[in-house]
């Protein structure tokens, strides 16, 4: 319910105490167009005197008290209460301030008692074309509407009531104007008298008058400034309008690009699925990875061990070598001396070392009487039996080509002069000349390979 610039006079008496006969609506449609302005034409009637605190009301029909209107339009005083355009009178209710459902309304005049003076034939505020319009209801919707429908009766007999007594009371006033044109009469002649009374007032109503429309100038000016001020606010009411479609517009791109991260999501995902997989994968060959290098760990351990053990051979070979090494020049040495010995022998008997043959040792020379111990024999042999001319045979070594006594040189001596001229594997008992060193070394060592 819309209000311009202050409440208007309102009482609560009920219908049966109004008078709807004093002010007449013309021209009123059965139905008005919403989104337009609305004119209300109504006629006063020549024994109602409008007041400065008139009002013109729309209400709901079925309406109780005139405190019950949806908006309402302050009246304009005619300026001349006696010609016939005071009469006809209009007021304009704007748009903005107009009801927006379908419901019945009317127009009803209210002096500045609170009073109803008139009313008008209900009307709806509808498009042109609603009744064209084919609306399909549910079942609960139609008992709805039923239910209105029987409340709409309900209203319009009580509005028959309510025009019965109207029409009675219509007839009622229609006897009391009939008496009251045969008073008027009367009060001719007694208007005459008054004439000169009316003249005398018509200076303080002027006065009035002149006051009024002053008054009536600042309301038309207050009435513009408003028009201003909800002109401004159907502007603003448009601008913010605009506002809500631009963040509409702002939210549906939002939206969309929501979904599009929604998407970018979905492959991010599918991705970080794919590369957890290739992970895996890859944790996998790191994993067999590790197994090979513990394993080749394992074996490169073992090498190192049988490397290890090899390195201890090959070092206990080289000791051995060292060994027989020494004892091959310990073996040279005693038999230099034994050579030294053998010349001092033989220049002790006068031969000379180098005529000397040299004969092979054999079964049958030397008989019983020969040492077997001595490979050359025995070399006192010669001293001692002045009857034998010859030396005794001496043997060649066949590794060194030096010669060797038989009377010298026993077996064991022999064996270990072969000894000390030989080298022999340690690993696989193969036998190399002494001369052969380094062949021998290599041999040892291709073992540990």
């Amino acid at each position: 319910m819309e209000e311009t610039v202050e409440d208007p006079p309102t009482s609560a008496v009920l219908l049966d105490h109004c008078h709807f006969s004093q002010v007449i609506f013309n021209s009123v449609e059965k139905f008005y167009v919403p989104g337009g302005d609305v004119t209300c034409y109504y006629t006063l009637t020549q024994h109602f005197i409008p007041r400065r605190k008139d009002w013109i009301g729309i209400f709901r029909v079925g309406w109780k008290t005139t405190r019950e209107y949806y908006t309402f339009m302050w009246v304009t005083l005619p300026v001349d209460l006696n010609s016939d355009s005071a009469k006809q009178q209009e007021v304009q209710f704007k748009a903005y301030y107009l009801p927006k459902d379908d419901e019945y309304y009317q127009f009803c005049y209210v002096d500045q008692d609170g009073v109803v003076r008139g009313a008008s034939i209900p009307f709806q505020f509808r498009p042109e074309n609603e009744e064209d319009i084919l609306v399909v209801t549910t079942q609960g919707e139609v008992e709805e509407i039923e239910q209105h429908n029987k409340e709409l009766c309900k209203e319009n007999q009580e509005l028959k009531d309510s025009c019965v007594s109207l029409q009675k009371q219509n007839s009622d006033m229609q006897a009391e104007l009939q008496k009251k044109e045969e008073d008027l009469e009367t009060l001719k002649s007694t208007n005459k008298k008054l004439e000169q009374q009316v003249k005398a007032q018509k200076d303080c109503w002027e006065t009035e008058l002149l006051q009024l429309k002053e008054q009536n100038q600042k309301m038309a000016t207050e009435n513009e400034k408003l028009g201003v001020r909800v002109e401004q606010l159907q502007a603003q009411l448009s601008t913010e309008e605009k506002e809500i479609e631009k963040l509409v517009q702002g939210n549906q791109d939002k939206t969309e690009q929501l979904e599009h991260l929604k998407k970018e999501k979905s492959q991010l995902l599918l991705t970080l699925t794919q590369q957890k997989e290739h992970q895996k994968k890859l944790e996998q060959t790191v994993e067999e990875m590790k197994q090979e290098e513990t394993t080749a760990k394992k074996k490169q351990q073992e090498l190192t061990d049988e490397n290890s053990g090899l390195s201890k051979t090959l070092s206990e070979n080289k000791i051995m070598c060292s060994t027989l090494q020494r004892e091959k020049e310990r073996l040279e040495k005693e038999n230099d001396l034994l050579k030294r010995e053998n010349s001092r022998l033989l220049s002790y008997m006068g031969l000379d070392f180098d005529s000397l043959p040299y004969q092979a040792p054999t079964s049958d020379q030397g008989g019983a009487g020969q040492n077997p111990a001595l490979v050359y024999g025995n070399p006192y042999s010669g001293i001692q039996e002045s009857s034998a001319p010859s030396l005794r045979t001496k043997k060649r070594c066949p590794t060194c080509k030096s010669d060797l006594a038989d009377d010298i040189f026993g077996p064991t001596l022999e064996q270990q002069h072969m000894e000390a001229l030989c080298l022999n594997c340690p690993i696989c008992d193969k036998t190399f000349p002494a001369r052969e060193k380094q062949i021998f070394e290599d041999h040892v060592f291709c073992h540990t390979l």
